[in-house]
């Protein structure tokens, strides 16, 4: 079977991603600082999943530092069939507040990764990038095509940097690229500085719901399993190619509060403050692409999707309901 490095192994993509791969039979090895970027707890409860399983190896360190590329060449047992870059300070917002932090892992991780790539041979490298790319009035739904050159905040201009990077070591080295972009993810342990948990966790133990703005923005939220799903079917060789993933409702985030209600059994008390510059207001997916290249195409609906998370955050509640969220 084949042999992948996953960075960011302890986030919420890159947990789920490195399980199905094991599932697959595939043998992984993970990295991740296990940073305090949001409650690490989350973190924790995702890594001790993995350690519990077969073929799983893992390497607490920052991709940030130089020196991780002859540190991991050290530990790997051989090439990587690919390596699957998923590890990346996220948050629009706290990126205007820590800038630095942000292009130091998503821009220098990045670089980093990829000399990797090139010195020990791995022909594939997945990127993982973002729709806050494409910036405050895309086209609706929005096409790889679309400009990324007008990024709201020091978040979407470190992924912009990053897949930049990329293209030119795939053009100086002949490494295979795929940069996916992912549409607002959820799912079940999913990050809790983020609207779909935050929402459930504040409805369920009876807090204010906090919105930035009338709630009028919209997402198109995707769910973890078919984000997973277009991740690895995008480790095919294409040369270089961006490739949106996301999902396939689009609902504003006062929408999707009268759903979390609805499936709860709780009535939210709502809190409306002033939007945030950093935000975008609407985003939804052009998935043609996936559709064409990869025969991907989101499966699970919004309601199941949220259904599975109370699910989870019910069966997980007597640790995840101190889970901090603000």
């Amino acid at each position: 079977m084949s042999y992948y490095l996953v960075t960011g192994v302890a986030g919420f993509i890159g947990a789920r991603t490195a399980e199905a791969l094991i599932s697959q039979g595939h043998t992984v090895l993970g990295v991740d600082n296990m940073n305090d970027a949001y409650d690490v707890r989350m973190k924790e409860y995702r890594l001790h999943r993995l350690q519990s399983l077969p073929n799983f190896r893992f390497l607490r360190d920052d991709i940030s530092d130089k020196g991780i590329v002859s540190r991991l060449l050290a530990v790997a047992e051989g090439p990587f069939n690919a390596l699957i870059h998923l590890a990346a300070r996220a948050g629009v917002r706290l990126s205007v507040e820590n800038p630095w932090v942000f292009f130091e892992s998503n821009v220098i991780g990045t670089l980093n990764m990829l000399e990797l790539c090139r010195q020990i041979g791995c022909r594939k490298f997945l990127l993982a990038s973002t729709s806050s790319i494409y910036g405050a009035t895309p086209p609706y739904p929005t096409p790889e095509t679309a400009s990324s050159s007008e990024p709201l905040q020091p978040y979407a201009a470190s992924k912009k940097s990053a897949e930049v990077l990329a293209y030119s070591y795939h053009h100086l080295y002949g490494i295979d690229v795929s940069v996916v972009r992912y549409f607002t993810v959820y799912g079940p342990a999913g990050r809790p500085d983020l609207a779909m948990f935050r929402f459930v966790q504040w409805i369920s133990e009876g807090r204010p719901v906090r919105v930035n703005g009338d709630g009028a923005q919209s997402r198109g939220f995707t769910y973890i399993d078919d984000i997973v799903r277009g991740t690895l079917a995008a480790l095919q060789p294409f040369g270089y190619e961006i490739i949106n993933l996301g999902g396939h409702e689009v609902i504003t985030i006062n929408e999707l509060i009268h759903l979390t209600e609805e499936l709860i059994g709780h009535r939210a008390r709502v809190e409306y403050g002033p939007p945030n510059q950093a935000d975008m207001f609407r985003n939804w997916a052009d998935i043609s692409k996936a559709q064409r290249l990869l025969g991907w195409q989101p499966q699970v609906t919004l309601r199941e999707g949220m259904q599975r998370l109370i699910d989870w955050y019910r069966a997980e509640r007597h640790w995840a309901k101190d889970i901090v969220t603000t």
